[in-house]
Formats: C-alpha cells, sequence, structure tokens
C-alpha cells in the first residue's frame, strides 16, 4: 500500500552496484539503515523484499536451450506452457544442470542456410554437386583470402579488427584459424596473448617450454594455452588428476574462487613433483595455466566455428558470384550489410546488375555479366506479388508493358503501391530499349504515372474475361498497351537526383550510381576521402557523402549535439558533431543533404567515427553552386497555397544563399512575368531542399543561379 513516490525514495539509497543485496544495502547506506530503523513501513517493505530477493521474477524461454531427460521430463522437473505454447521447464538452467538433467544450445545460424543455398545454386547453374564435408582443408586459395583480409561475408572472421588480426598472422593452416577464432576475444587482446601468438607464429618471438612434457600440449599454438581443453590436459598429464578433475580445475579457475584455488593448486604441485616435475616450475606452470585459464576459449567450438568460417571462405575464394549471391540474398533486409557486400563485389570485380522483371529471379542470382538484383529486395514488394509476376513472365514469355502485365497478374497481390516500388527501383526499364542520358529518368517517370490507368485496365479486362466477354476495345488497347502516359499528357521526367533518390527509397542504397559520383574528380583533386579507403586515425580527414540520419541529442549542459550517419558509394561513417560544431552547421546537416564533412578520425578495435569540425554543402566544395536559389512559378496553377508551404519548406532550411522568384502571371492574352528576391529568406543548398520545392511545385522549378 506504499505510494510510488515513498518506494523510489527507498529504492534510490541502495547503492548500485552488481553484488549488491538488501542486508548489503542496510549495511552500507546510511540513509537506507536510518529509514529502516525509524520507519515501520519501511521495516516491513525490505522484510517482504528479502524474502523475494533472489526469486525469479519472470518466465521466459531460452532461445536455443533444450533439455535432454533419460526418460519423460515430468519425472524430473516441472513444466510450464508459454504464452507462445512451448513446452518449458519450471526451472531454470542452473537448476535443471543441478538435478543431472542436460541442457544443449542448439543455435541457429544463418550461415548454414548461406552455405545451403550456394551450394544448391552452384547445383543449378554448373551442373556441379559439391560436398561442402569434403573439400580440402589446405586450399591454397582459401588461406590467401585470409591472409589478405578479404572476409567479409566470411562467418566469425569479418569484423575490421579480425580483418587485421589475419592480415598480420598470415594463417596458412586449419589450426591456425581455430586458434585465431579462440584468441580473439577482449581477454586474450587486452591481454596481449594474440599478438604474442602471432610473434611466436612468424619466429619472432623463441618459442619454449617450462618443462618438455608441455611441447606435445602446446605445440600446434605455438607454447601459447588457448584452450580449456589445453589447461585440462595439462592438468592430468602433469599434475595426475583425471579429465573430469580437471574440468573442476578449469571452473575453478574461471570463478577465481581463491579457498577453491588454494587446494587445487597444493594438489596439482605435489601430482606434478611426485612425476619429476621441480616444484618451482610446477608453480611457475600452475600460475600460467590460471592466468590463461580466465580466458581460455573451448577448443571444441572454435574448431567447428573455424570449419563453418573456412567453409564460407573457400566458397568466396573458390565460387565468389555464387558466394555472394547468396549472401546478398541472406541479408536482403539489412541495408546496411547489403551496402556493404555491393560494395565488396566491386571490389572483386563482380557487377551488380539492377532488378529487372524480365531477367531477375525473387532471390539474387548470378548471370554471366554478374549478380542479379533480387525482387525480394525492392521494399513494398512481397513476395506473392512477385511469384504472381514471374508466373505471367513465364506465361507470356517477356513482359512487355504495364497494361499487358495487369491483364494477367493477380490484382490482390500487385497493387498501385508494388508497382510504384518496382519502377523507382528500375525493374521495369527493360520495358523500352536503352536510350540516350536521361531517357530512363522520364521513362520512370512515364511508368509512374501511368501506374494507376494500367491497373483499372487490368482489372476492366479481367473482369470482363471472368464474365465470358471480350473487350470492346481490345483492338484499341493491343495497339496502345504500353502502359505508357497517354497522349498529349506531358509527365516531367526525373531529375538524375530524384531518380536516384526513388531508388534508394525502393532498395534502401544507391543502385545505379551516388549522388556523390558526378564530384568524384573534384573531390580527389581536394583531397576528400572515401569511407572504404579510411586505414587508421588521422590528424585530419575529408569525407564526402550523404547524410543518411541524424538523431540530435542534449549534453549535460543543455546544449544540442548530433551523431550522424554519413554514406557514400561505398559505405557508411558514424560522425559525432559535438555542441559548437553543431551550433555552426546544424542547417547543413539535414539528412539527404550531400556535405563534405572535415574533421578528425577516430578508430578502436572495431568501430571508427569522424568527430566533426566542418561542413560544407558537396556542390559549393566543387564549384557548382553560387548566387541563389531560383523558383520558377506561373499562377495559375499555383496560388497562395504553394507560397505557404514553400515558406514552411524554406523555413526548415535556413543557411546563407539568398531565394529569388520568378512568377508568370497568366491573365489575359500576354502573360506578366514578375522576378523578385524573397526578403530576409536564405537557404543552405541541399538536394533534400529541391526535392520537397520540387514535389510542392513540380519538377523543374528550381534553378541555382
Amino acid at each position: 500500500g506504499m505510494s510510488y513516490a515513498d518506494v523510489d525514495r527507498v529504492a534510490k539509497q541502495i547503492p548500485a552496484t552488481l553484488d549488491m543485496t538488501l542486508d548489503k544495502a542496510v549495511d552500507e547506506s546510511a540513509a537506507l539503515k536510518e529509514m529502516y530503523q525509524r520507519d515501520e513501513r519501511v521495516k516491513e517493505l525490505i522484510g517482504v523484499a528479502r524474502r523475494l530477493e533472489g526469486v525469479t521474477r519472470h518466465a521466459s524461454v531460452h532461445a536455443a536451450g533444450v533439455v535432454i531427460a533419460p526418460r519423460p521430463v515430468t519425472e524430473f522437473a516441472p513444466l510450464y506452457k508459454s504464452q507462445k505454447d512451448e513446452i518449458t521447464t519450471q526451472w531454470a538452467m542452473k537448476e535443471i544442470e543441478r538435478v543431472g538433467l542436460l541442457k544443449m544450445d542448439f543455435l541457429g545460424l544463418s550461415t548454414l542456410t548461406l552455405l545451403h543455398d550456394a551450394v544448391a545454386h552452384i547445383r543449378e547453374t554448373t551442373g556441379e554437386t559439391l560436398s561442402l564435408e569434403d573439400i580440402p582443408l589446405d586450399d591454397a586459395r582459401t588461406y590467401e583470402l585470409f591472409g589478405d583480409g578479404h572476409t567479409l561475408g566470411v562467418f566469425q572472421f569479418e569484423s575490421s579488427g579480425m580483418r587485421d588480426t589475419l592480415r598480420k598472422a598470415k594463417p596458412k593452416r586449419f589450426d591456425d584459424l581455430i586458434a585465431l577464432n579462440a584468441l580473439y576475444r577482449p581477454g586474450p587482446l587486452r591481454g596481449g596473448v594474440i599478438d604474442d601468438f602471432i610473434k611466436r607464429k612468424h619466429g619472432k618471438v623463441e618459442i619454449t617450454y617450462e618443462v618438455p612434457e608441455l611441447e606435445p600440449i602446446l605445440a600446434h599454438t605455438y607454447g601459447v594455452i588457448a584452450y580449456q581443453e589445453q589447461v585440462m590436459r595439462i592438468a592430468s598429464d602433469l599434475g595426475g588428476f583425471s579429465m573430469g578433475e580437471g574440468d573442476v580445475l578449469r571452473k575453478a579457475m574461471g570463478k577465481k574462487d581463491a579457498s577453491v584455488m588454494q587446494a587445487q593448486r597444493e594438489r596439482f604441485v605435489s601430482g606434478a613433483v611426485e612425476r619429476g616435475i621441480p616444484q618451482d616450475k610446477a608453480t611457475r606452470i600452475f600460475d600460467l595455466m590460471e592466468y590463461f585459464a580466465g580466458y581460455g576459449f573451448n577448443k571444441s567450438h572454435s574448431t567447428t566455428y573455424a570449419l563453418l568460417a573456412y567453409q564460407t571462405a573457400w566458397l568466396k575464394a573458390n565460387y565468389p558470384r555464387h558466394f555472394m549471391a547468396a549472401l546478398l540474398t541472406i541479408e536482403r533486409q539489412n541495408t546496411d550489410k547489403l551496402a556493404m557486400y555491393m560494395g565488396e563485389c566491386r571490389d572483386m570485380q563482380v557487377p551488380i546488375l539492377a532488378p529487372d522483371v524480365n531477367a531477375s529471379g525473387l532471390q539474387f542470382t548470378v548471370a554471366p555479366e554478374g549478380i542479379r538484383f533480387g525482387l525480394a529486395a525492392i521494399k513494398n514488394v512481397g513476395e506473392g506479388a512477385i511469384a504472381s509476376i514471374l508466373a505471367v513472365r513465364e506465361a507470356q514469355g517477356r513482359i512487355t508493358s504495364l497494361n499487358r502485365l495487369c491483364e494477367d497478374v493477380d490484382l490482390r497481390l500487385v497493387n498501385r503501391r508494388v508497382l510504384e516500388s518496382l519502377v523507382k527501383a528500375g525493374a521495369f526499364d527493360s520495358l523500352a530499349p536503352a536510350a540516350a542520358d536521361g531517357a530512363a529518368g522520364e521513362m520512370r517517370a512515364g511508368l509512374f504515372a501511368a501506374a494507376g490507368r494500367a491497373l483499372e485496365h487490368g482489372s476492366r479486362c479481367q473482369r470482363d474475361r471472368d464474365r465470358g466477354q471480350a473487350a470492346l476495345f481490345a483492338e484499341s488497347d493491343a495497339r496502345d498497351s504500353s502502359g505508357a502516359v497517354p497522349h498529349g499528357e506531358r509527365v516531367p521526367p526525373w531529375s538524375p537526383t530524384q531518380q536516384l533518390a526513388y531508388e534508394k527509397e525502393a532498395l534502401g542504397l544507391y543502385l545505379s550510381g551516388h549522388p556523390v559520383d558526378r564530384y568524384g574528380q573534384e573531390l580527389k583533386a581536394r583531397g576528400v576521402t572515401r569511407i572504404e579507403d579510411l586505414a587508421g586515425p588521422a590528424a585530419a580527414a575529408a569525407i564526402a557523402g550523404v547524410v543518411a540520419s541524424r538523431r540530435v541529442m542534449t549534453t549535460r549542459k543543455g546544449q544540442p549535439m548530433a551523431v550522424v550517419t554519413l554514406e557514400d558509394r561505398g559505405g557508411s561513417l558514424e560522425a559525432v558533431v559535438f555542441p559548437a560544431a553543431y551550433d555552426r552547421n546544424a542547417a547543413r546537416l539535414e539528412p539527404g543533404n550531400l556535405v563534405v564533412l572535415r574533421g578528425r578520425l577516430e578508430m578502436d578495435e572495431d568501430t571508427r567515427r569522424l568527430v566533426v569540425e566542418e561542413a560544407s554543402p558537396l556542390a559549393a566544395l566543387a564549384g557548382d553552386a553560387a548566387g541563389a536559389l531560383t523558383l520558377r512559378l506561373a499562377a495559375p496553377p499555383h496560388d497562395r497555397t504553394t507560397l505557404l508551404a514553400l515558406a514552411d519548406v524554406l523555413g526548415k532550411h535556413q543557411g546563407d544563399e539568398p531565394v529569388l522568384i520568378e512568377l508568370e502571371l497568366r491573365r489575359g492574352r500576354q502573360p506578366v512575368r514578375l522576378r523578385a528576391a524573397l526578403p530576409r529568406t536564405r537557404v543552405s543548398r541541399s538536394d533534400v531542399l529541391v526535392q520537397a520545392i520540387e514535389r510542392i511545385c513540380g519538377a523543374g522549378t528550381t534553378a541555382w543561379n
């Protein structure tokens, strides 16, 4: 019956440390002790809480845990049905182990699907039947790939820190992969063990053993204790422990139980002395075991993971297109990884081909020219809709127009949103032959505008067909079945920037190009670096890209700052903008803006970020911006409503550049043209601003001059 405020006042007096208990809290917190002694309600509260302390507070299901028993589990443990109707034990993991039942974790790894899909695709396209269990474990191409650190997409070996470690270690055998997988963890990294392992491997540090008996146990890891099994075997071979007793020793070392460790130390040393090992060396060996056991890894676990890693690397080295197609399919919903792996394809000289309703399948597939983008990776297009489109393609031989497609496709699955997403992604570009530059923007704009009419046409045809009637104007429809815009209606073509923006919207990434691409030469001349070329910490760095996202937060002093994600064609980078820099550059850091960020690059084990000092409009740096933004409008159709909407947009993009308006008044026989600057209105140049204005006023209404 206590109020929330009273309970909160008590709870806040409990010290926030990991090993805290209520009894310790009452002893250590003077304020809590006083409350406990003087207030009967607090004493009652603490009394109830003590009885509840340590009790399981909710029921949850381990995602991969399976309990195995010799007879029906009900003979050993009470059962519970979860909210999803899963049958589970009422006891948690430790209690299950304590009563002697076996709990196994069966992990679901997407890597297994990746391997299966790649092998199946190789069989379908080449006729080769591969068994990954039979591939040689000494393949030169595979170890070259590991040694060069080209392991993006390789299980357990794709982080930047691991790739750097591989380049230093140059693994040449499977044992090296097992050891690196076990040692690339926080403990060994902090302790410098992995560097010691690499130096010993390359002969820069002499490999020595306290006693000859250690060599057969540690030789394959160059004298370094890397695995829990090595600790157990040392205890067995040198100290006379059974393997079960060695496992007890390993657990005690991991938990750093001082009283247990002292007893184990005495037993090991005496057992080693009985086997002819000097006492001082036995003591040093135990110290070595104790040090390494704190982070020693299970070798059987590391071996199975290393085998999966080797199999993925072998496929990447020997069947790169099939491997990357399967990898892109697995990651098709993860835009960041998709962009990263497509960048890897470019580095491997494997072209990524645009999605195409006449060439693509559901997933990414291997084509003679490269890897074809899968239709399932297009946003707002469900697999059912794709299956219906592919069935029409098979029946018609080739999809030739939106109208013909809509005559046969399942319109319950293929709606306007689906067609528009496919148009934005460029999946209908093959409906017309390739033409001059800019033709894609014109054709996509026309198809986008025609989507609604094509669906109406298809619905009418299907309705007539269902009624057993021939369409009254079938001949006319056949002659004009392109699904394009009716004659006399002009649809403004999409600009290259708009086309790329729609691609990004439909695919989650830029495919046919990148907004930064057209500034390539100017940026290179000015020393602006691509994200993928950032190799290490630098005193200063300049990076160009699109502001993909911006998260504004407040410092302890109440000052605004931001974390920005910058993207270029090859990847993305996190950039931190502290208050002073954010105050100067906030308007330029709107999501969608093209900018050059200058600052200091910081890198650690697995992450890198740019601490921003200055942001510049990309076009300004490239000498492509000047003067003012000019808006060209005609009235009608534009009126006061348009101007109010424009004022709202311009106010959100404040900057340094003036705005001019050219207004054509269409009244009477001769239109009147007016030109004036908008007073007290200045904006920051960006593609986002242009797109926002053209959504209100139409394409072609903006110009920078």
